[in-house]
């Protein structure tokens, strides 16, 4: 998805976004005047607005990478990641390999010269 389908779908998500909150504190105020309150139906409402809501912000973090720029992508998820990122902000897999000072670099290690094969 290019740039400017993202920020198509982001400005559609915003709009949904608030026409949901809309929903949800007009459901609230209303079966508070009645003093009825279902909290089935506006857990349902919240859950709609949760997920809305969670989807504007990939959007938009993808966004934010497009014009950052990304890195890559993640070996295990698939997910962007920016430049100097540690961990995958989807599934928390580390991107980079820290060294610890004293100790050499993490990372495979071929087998020494003459060494039998296990």
């Amino acid at each position: 998805m290019n740039s400017a389908e993202l920020q198509k779908l982001r400005d559609a998500l915003a709009r949904q976004l608030a026409e949901l909150q809309w929903d949800l504190g007009g459901l609230a105020y209303e079966m508070a005047i009645r003093d009825h309150f279902r909290l089935d139906v506006l857990m349902r409402q919240a859950g709609r607005l949760q997920e809305v809501d969670a989807r504007l912000g990939e959007v938009e973090h993808l966004l934010r990478l497009d014009t950052t720029g990304a890195a890559g992508t993640c070996p295990q998820c698939g997910t962007l990641y920016a430049r100097g990122a540690l961990f995958c902000s989807q599934c928390a897999f580390q991107l980079l390999q820290v060294q610890q000072p004293g100790l050499p670099a993490a990372g495979p290690t071929a087998p020494a010269v003459g060494a039998p094969a296990v």
